[in-house]
């Protein structure tokens, strides 16, 4: 689990540093953003990855 995390995390960073500059003052908080994004879009995979298994 801490894995998947670490992987969100990351692309999560690459992510933000297409729209915002590293040393702006808000990147963290995008960071923030596309990371509960990312996850969301994980739990949404999973949960229809699973109603297709069982359908």
């Amino acid at each position: 689990m801490a894995g998947l995390v670490r992987i969100i995390l990351i692309v999560a960073g690459a992510i933000a540093a297409l729209f915002v500059a590293r040393d702006a003052v808000n990147f963290q908080f995008i960071e923030m953003i596309v990371t509960i994004l990312l996850l969301g879009a994980v739990v949404v995979f999973a949960a229809l990855w699973g109603l297709r298994r069982r359908g």
